[in-house]
């Protein structure tokens, strides 16, 4: 089977499928286009040929799309899109009415904190704007901002050079566990405190490797009675069991708000930490990626 290879393709017969597939008919698409009928069905016969699928057969009132048009579409319309934006005037960049989608790469548990804020700002400001989140490995990430695969990073990523990055907010591992759990009360010294962790059972999670590396620096590894993939199941499995986890407490403060929670803070080794956006330098003068910056920053800087 040939490959079809972009060269031989003319931009002006994607721009003739794209308004075909949005009119569902030709005659309309011409019209749409300033072209005449004969033209326009000429060109979908080029395309026809270069991609060896009729892409539109006959149906009432017009036409319908093959499923090669169908999965062909929405390729088609994002990247017009992206080179509409691109060809705009540089230097402009109007929320109100972007469509363009920015990728972050953004932990599961980081999704559940900060998502909810940025999704209802961006609704007041930018109601067209998407976000998709890209979870990466640390080693991906720089590669990632740097090629435009992602434009953000947004997390305590420690391992990740070779990028700008602005310090949001510090925060520093806890302990959540159920309300009322005997481990919550009475008060001890710090020592003690450190010492009595090797009395509870706990639930890790296996993506996140600094709350292991503290598990294992205490010698708890042992403790460890369930390993989960996913940090927002979490709350439901400590709410219904003993079990303890070790997780950020700017999260488990909302959990702990919604009541059935205790947090305990013990001096553990490595707790504090910082959140920081990540962005590259190369995207930096970007007016959308200056625009999201300020936006997120205004959100999540702490007040110092």
């Amino acid at each position: 089977m040939h490959a079809m290879h972009i060269q031989t393709m003319d931009l002006n017969l994607l721009r003739l499928f794209d308004a075909v597939y949005r009119a569902r008919s030709v005659s309309r698409a011409a019209e749409a286009l300033g072209l005449t009928q004969p033209a326009a069905s000429h060109g979908l016969g080029r395309l026809r040929l270069l991609l060896k699928d009729a892409l539109f057969t006959r149906a009432p009132g017009g036409v319908a799309p093959t499923p090669r048009a169908e999965r062909l579409a929405t390729a088609v319309q994002a990247a017009l899109n992206t080179l509409e934006e691109a060809l705009q005037e540089p230097g402009r960049f109007e929320p109100q009415a972007s469509r363009k989608t920015f990728r972050i790469h953004m932990s599961d548990i980081g999704e559940g904190r900060f998502l909810p804020p940025l999704m209802a700002r961006l609704g007041e400001l930018a109601p067209n704007v998407h976000i998709e989140t890209l979870p990466l490995q640390p080693t991906e990430i720089a590669p990632a901002l740097d090629s435009g695969r992602i434009d953000f990073a947004f997390g305590f990523l420690p391992k990740v050079r070779d990028t700008q990055r602005k310090h949001l907010l510090k925060d520093r591992y806890i302990v959540l566990l159920r309300k009322g759990h005997p481990f919550a009360r009475g008060r001890r010294s710090s020592q003690a405190l450190i010492e009595a962790l090797q009395t509870l059972e706990y639930v890790a999670v296996r993506t996140h490797a600094e709350t292991l590396r503290i598990l294992q620096l205490l010698n708890l590894e042992e403790r460890v009675r369930l390993t989960t993939e996913h940090f927002m199941v979490l709350p439901a499995i400590v709410r219904a069991t003993d079990l303890a986890v070790v997780m950020p407490r700017n999260i488990a403060r909302g959990f702990a708000e919604e009541g059935g929670y205790a947090i305990v803070e013990p001096a553990f080794p490595l707790r504090d930490f910082a959140v920081s956006l990540h962005w590259s330098k190369r995207f930096e003068a970007d007016p959308a990626n200056q625009w999201l910056r300020q936006v997120i920053t205004a959100l999540f800087s702490e007040r110092t």
